[in-house]
């Protein structure tokens, strides 16, 4: 049985590219569904005939009436897992109640070291010498949930920011394809914040 993906972007969608391109009949990209109308994975989207749902915070009363539309607009798709692709806001419990245990992220860093929004940039303040890419179940902490996979990327003199994070978002396209393809053959079971893909 194939697996129905929903894909959560705001920006580019590299990610979302990558999952496209790789698919191997073991997954499908059911749905994209974003915060911003003005992200670039919508043009990406719809260049693949895959349906967008945009749910923009600005048009909610307050958060958790936003949460509950997220949740609805990422159910109309009936997905078995939700990939959470550079997308730059943290779920909410009616998403997390939702879909348990099925919702993952990628992070450019090595969990738990730089959690949050500027994570190849604190790597670069910190003075890491290797940082890299994770991929982690969601939880309603920011970058908490169990680590399914990481792959350390080294930080060569003279990076900057851009130079380093375009090296982690080769490796971090890699393994999300690569863990996508493995729960859609698998699934994905979480017991007491360990992972098993099996």
């Amino acid at each position: 049985m194939t697996l129905r993906v929903v894909v959560l972007a705001s920006g580019t969608g590299s990610l979302f590219h990558s999952l496209i391109e790789a698919g191997d009949g073991s997954y499908e990209v059911a749905a994209l569904v974003t915060d911003n109308p003005a992200a670039g994975a919508i043009a990406i989207a719809e260049a693949a005939g895959i349906e967008v749902r945009t749910v923009e915070p600005g048009n909610f009363a307050d958060r958790p009436e936003w949460d509950e539309a997220l949740a609805a607009a990422i159910g109309e798709f009936r997905p078995g897992l939700v990939v959470s692709a550079g997308f730059m806001r943290v779920l909410g419990a009616d998403v997390l109640a939702a879909f348990p245990d099925r919702i993952i992220n990628t992070h450019p860093a090595l969990l738990p070291a730089f959690p949050g929004a500027h994570a190849v940039r604190d790597a670069l303040a910190a003075g890491a010498r290797e940082t890299g890419s994770t991929v982690h179940v969601v939880d309603a902490g920011v970058d908490t949930g169990p680590v399914i996979v990481q792959e350390p990327v080294a930080v060569l003199p003279g990076d900057d920011e851009a130079a380093l994070h375009e090296r982690i978002k080769v490796v971090e396209r890699r393994l999300l394809v690569d863990v996508v393809q493995r729960i859609a053959k698998h699934g994905l079971a979480v017991h007491d914040r360990k992972v098993t893909i099996a």
